[in-house]
């Protein structure tokens, strides 16, 4: 799975991208992969795949090159397990707030796969206030690769919308509330991630996150906006 393969990249300082293509297509995530993308992002919380649909794009995905990093929708233990079991290379979980909650992600992967869950990359998302004071804590749950902070929906759990308008950027107490989890993450030795534009990505590198959520979409409307400048429309 190649799922290790992040985890040794990580592991020697490397940065690495995690996609999402915002579509069911096996050939849109492969094509991603081909153009650079490290994995892809597959989205069982907001997006529409099913268990067939995880199965048949993980194994695309890694004949690409890449790895299937699957979101399920809830810690529910045998969601975990049927997804690892469908082929996904990594888990990243939402709404992690307590350690307790960490540890029994962890359990579950290693339940489900007790010979080959070192080959599963295991992402437990910071999204809250309650995950950010108990970050300590989380850090010193082992199993976990990486700790990403979910920068939308940190947002609305300090009052903020989800997203700010396109090309603007975040609250600065987001911004800092973020950094301030990446440092604790950091300083307990861990791997941090979060989600990125391409123009935040530069700072967010220098200040030592590692795993880089992109959306496909921004690229989509950048590139169409264009065109229809181009058209006068």
């Amino acid at each position: 799975m190649n799922g290790a393969k992040l985890r040794e990249r990580l592991s020697k300082g490397e940065a690495i991208t995690m996609f999402n293509p915002h579509h069911v297509s096996p050939g849109l995530s492969a094509r991603l992969v081909e153009l650079g993308a490290d994995s892809i992002f597959v989205d069982c919380e907001h997006g529409a795949w099913g268990f067939e649909d995880v199965r048949n794009a993980a194994q695309v995905i890694r004949g690409a090159g890449g790895a299937a990093i699957v979101r399920p929708d809830s810690h529910q233990r045998s969601l975990l397990i049927r997804y690892l079991n469908a082929g996904a290379d990594g888990l990243m979980v939402p709404m992690v707030d307590t350690p307790a909650q960490a540890r029994a992600i962890v359990d579950a992967i290693r339940y489900a796969l007790p010979a080959d869950h070192e080959k599963r990359l295991v992402v437990s998302m910071v999204e809250t206030l309650e995950a950010i004071g108990n970050i300590d804590q989380l850090c010193a749950v082992e199993g976990i690769d990486v700790f990403f902070i979910g920068p939308g929906d940190l947002s609305q759990n300090m009052g903020y919308p989800p997203a700010p308008p396109f090309g603007q950027p975040r609250p600065q107490a987001v911004i800092d509330k973020v950094g301030y989890a990446v440092e604790k993450i950091r300083a307990a030795g861990k791997i941090a991630g979060t989600l990125v534009t391409s123009d935040e990505l530069p700072y967010w590198l220098e200040n030592g996150v590692q795993f880089f959520y992109v959306h496909s979409d921004p690229f989509l409307r950048l590139g169409m906006n264009g065109i229809k400048k181009s058209l006068g429309r």
